[in-house]
């Protein structure tokens, strides 16, 4: 059954573009847990399957607000993703293959991109199902992860943007995250009671973090939301990163924030020496905040997930709250 948004006259145009006619589709399915753009899995009568990306505005759930400056504007779009796509694909990272990304609308009507159905399952399946394989599964990730971080650039900001000679509009990554944090921080207050009586202290807080930064010029490539969701398990048990369109180069200690909140005790194998406890300090608590203010904003539309989200926002909201009781 043809999901919403999925053209499947001008679909098989496409298709025909990439396998000619050796195969004929058989059936389309809307998978969960696009916000920004359409997942479809396309069945063909030969038994192949393949994931089609859709980037339109039918497909994005995220209500229209104010753009937020780089390096945090939406992460989505066709030129994000083959940006990020080749930028892993030449460090040896393993992504989807690519069979084809068009923007020319010609063919279909929107941004598509059709790439490899990676059917092995999650990483986070693993760690559930084979507490020992996901184990081995985390050292090669740490690998990968090294692989990456070690790729450095001298100006902040999503790989597309910095390779069309684009900077952050921002001081710094620190004052980027800082000034992310602070709007965060009046959006939670419009929609949440508690948010809105802990305002004072979590403005207070924000900046006393933001303070004990030192500057830095060097920024590493992350990938800016990794868990455990977004690491596929290949045919050969290699590990697949999906969801590359917010891959930027940014303070390393933003990744490892969002590690160690997604893996919680699988973190370890990921964990590196000499990040810098100020950063880390000041990104744990705008990681938290941004985990609420972007749940809630997704729940002032239509996202059909719903309980999931405001689950998000709780528990998030609950460990912003604790992170500004604590002492020091």
């Amino acid at each position: 059954m043809s999901g919403p948004g999925v053209d499947r006259v001008r679909l098989a145009g496409l298709l025909s573009s990439v396998f000619g006619g050796r195969r004929g589709l058989d059936a389309v399915t809307r998978l969960r847990g696009g916000s920004k753009k359409g997942v479809y899995r396309l069945g063909f009568d030969d038994g192949f399957s393949a994931i089609l990306y859709v980037w339109s505005a039918g497909e994005n759930y995220w209500p229209e607000r104010d753009a937020e400056p780089e390096p945090f504007a939406d992460g989505t779009g066709a030129d994000l993703f083959g940006a990020a796509h080749r930028t892993l694909d030449e460090l040896g990272v393993r992504v989807p293959e690519l069979y084809v990304l068009d923007r020319s609308r010609s063919v279909y009507p929107e941004d598509v991109a059709l790439v490899e159905d990676v059917r092995g399952g999650s990483l986070e399946a693993l760690l559930k199902t084979d507490p020992a394989g996901g184990r081995q599964a985390l050292d090669r990730l740490g690998s990968a992860l090294r692989v990456m971080h070690g790729h450095t650039a001298p100006r902040a900001g999503k790989v597309a943007l910095v390779e069309r000679g684009e900077s952050v509009p921002a001081d710094s990554c620190e004052q980027a995250v800082t000034d992310r944090a602070l709007r965060h921080i009046a959006e939670i207050a419009v929609r949440d009671e508690r948010g809105a009586r802990a305002r004072t202290r979590l403005d207070d807080a924000v900046r006393t973090r933001a303070a004990a930064v030192e500057p830095r010029s060097e920024y590493r490539l992350i990938h800016g939301e990794l868990g455990p969701d977004h690491v596929l398990v290949g045919p050969d048990g290699e590990l697949v990163v999906i969801d590359i369109e917010g891959l930027m180069y940014f303070d390393v200690e933003w990744e490892h924030v969002f590690l160690a909140h997604r893996f919680k005790g699988g973190y370890e194998p990921l964990r590196v020496p000499g990040l810098d406890d100020a950063r880390l300090r000041l990104y744990t608590l705008a990681n938290h905040l941004s985990l609420v203010a972007g749940p809630l904003r997704l729940l002032d539309g239509d996202f059909p997930d719903r309980e999931a989200m405001a689950g998000i926002a709780e528990h998030n909201l609950a460990m912003v709250l604790a992170l500004v009781s604590a002492p020091g």
